[in-house]
């Protein structure tokens, strides 16, 4: 029976290597400072222009407006990932990316604290460049802990999972209270106290990222990473070439047809494309080829994740603040609070999820990632089904009760412990190892076309109304996450034993692990 395969360079904490909890404590905090923001955004946005609110004047926007420019943002946080993960892959290594975009996002929350609406927006774009920066490269740093075959990847990536989500669960908490007595900008600059306190822990801790993160001078012309090489090369292939052509003119047309936002995003994800096929076509072997194509389905489930999981700030909120019956035991329950249900669910069953997969797998059953991601998927979409038994309610006596809200809470957790975890994971596995980063990005890119996707489902409640769209996405994510549990042994054959080199521990080590 193998062992697990330790870094000899490394110190270990509860079965796991220091340098994790050092990251688990920046993207805490990172989390904290996000979330907090992002559960206030609509609400601030939406809310009254006179003052007669105790949290204080907003931007008095309407709803569709607010979700309009939630889902741009919340997209953009995301999208920017990728050429920070390509910065990080060229020029600086994502250990110095994840120090800049910490820096980068301390400016942005304290931008937010001023009223002034170039303040609002400025915020918010310091906020994404600096997301950008961290989040791709702290995540791949997590997976440098380990060496490939190690069984701790898996669970090392649940602890992680679990300090970016008590870092949301203290960030609905506490800035729900905050801006409740002392209005919104106390909240936003809340947020920008707490990423200072990341920014600390990052730096205190560079001693157990050593050997982690760090850029590394190619040694030779195949480990180089050359974006434009790879652009050039694009002129010489006339296949890509004309892809790429088609993709650049659907941009054009979505500038024509919609609006200049829209025409550059398809624009950069038209680049992005290019890129991605000229890299498919540098592999040097077939087995490295299979590998991409399936990471890149996997993406497909990562939008279609996100699209839904994301009402959680949009649509989900406001339904929460305007129809749902919010008192418990004489007292009102703040909306943002609500938002703390998923990472408080988080906390407690992150573990639980991750044994009962890990003892699947131990038995010889089903248990690739996946097929965890299209479970995840299924899930999630189940709790949607709770919404629309709340709307049903709302429809028949005027309020619905938040025990829906809790139940869809509680769904949409599961599937994201089935999912997300497990999908940054998958990426360290598969990925081409020196665009990696860049591959990070995509995940995270990946999230954010699901955002700007929550965005318009968000929007279009205004006009078919949430029954539909809550029914809607029930229906279309159980169809999706079926259809790719029906293809898994393909995809599977595609990943030529990527997972199967896992190795098996004693019984005793998964239990001291677990403890």
């Amino acid at each position: 029976m193998a062992d697990t395969v330790v870094k000899p360079h490394q110190k270990e904490l509860f079965g796991q290597p220091i340098g994790l909890y050092i990251l688990f404590l920046t993207e805490m905090w990172e989390r904290f400072s996000y979330y907090g923001m992002r559960a206030i955004l609509v609400l601030y946005m939406t809310a009254s222009t006179l003052g007669d609110d105790t949290r204080g004047v907003g931007l008095g926007w309407t709803s569709k407006e607010a979700l309009a420019l939630y889902g741009w943002y919340t997209m953009l946080v995301y999208i920017i990932a990728i050429p920070g993960g390509m910065i990080a892959d060229k020029l600086i290594g994502q250990k110095k990316a994840v120090l800049y975009g910490a820096i980068i996002l301390c400016l942005g929350h304290g931008v937010l604290v001023l009223t002034d609406i170039w303040a609002f927006y400025t915020g918010l774009g310091l906020v994404i460049v600096g997301v950008g920066l961290l989040k791709p490269n702290i995540s791949t740093m997590v997976g440098g802990l380990y060496q490939q075959g190690d069984i701790r990847r898996d669970k090392g990536f649940s602890i992680f999972y679990i300090g970016i989500n008590l870092g949301s669960l203290l960030a609905t908490l506490i800035v729900g209270f905050v801006v409740a007595n002392y209005g919104w900008h106390a909240g936003f600059g809340l947020a920008g106290v707490v990423m200072v306190l990341g920014l600390i822990n990052y730096i205190g801790g560079q001693k157990y990222l050593a050997q982690v993160g760090n850029h590394t001078e190619a040694t030779n012309a195949d480990d180089e990473v050359s974006y434009g090489k790879l652009y050039g090369k694009l002129l010489q292939s006339p296949k890509q070439l004309f892809i790429t052509a088609i993709l650049v003119t659907a941009s054009f047309v979505g500038w024509y047809f919609m609006d200049w936002g829209y025409g550059l995003l398809f624009l950069f994800l038209a680049a992005i494309a290019a890129l991605l096929m000229m890299i498919y076509r540098e592999l040097e072997t077939q087995v490295f080829k299979d590998r991409f194509i399936v990471l890149l389905l996997s993406f497909i489930m990562v939008i279609i994740f996100w699209g839904a999981f994301e009402q959680a700030g949009g649509l989900m909120n406001i339904y929460t603040d305007t129809k749902t019956d919010r008192m418990l035991f004489g007292w009102q329950v703040p909306t943002i609070m609500f938002q703390s249900l998923n990472a408080g669910f988080i906390i407690i069953f992150a573990t639980l999820v991750a044994s009962l997969w890990a003892k699947r797998k131990l038995k010889g059953k089903e248990a690739s990632s996946l097929f965890k991601m299209a479970t995840g998927i299924i899930i999630m979409g189940f709790g949607f089904l709770f919404m629309v038994f709340a709307v049903m309610e709302f429809e028949k006596s005027g309020s619905s009760s938040m025990l829906w809200l809790v139940l869809a809470y509680l769904f949409h957790t599961i599937g994201e412990l089935c999912l997300s975890p497990v999908a940054l994971s998958f990426i360290t596995k598969l990925a081409p190892a020196k665009y990696a980063s860049l591959m990070m990005g995509v995940y995270f890119a990946s999230s954010g076309l699901g955002n700007k996707v929550a965005g318009i489902l968000g929007e279009s409640a205004s006009d078919f109304g949430e029954f539909a769209i809550f029914s809607g996405i029930f229906i279309f994510t159980v169809i999706i996450g079926g259809l790719f549990i029906l293809i898994l042994k393909p995809l599977k054959r595609l990943t030529h034993g990527a997972e199967d080199n896992e190795h098996v521990i004693e019984a005793e080590e998964i239990e001291i692990a677990e403890n």
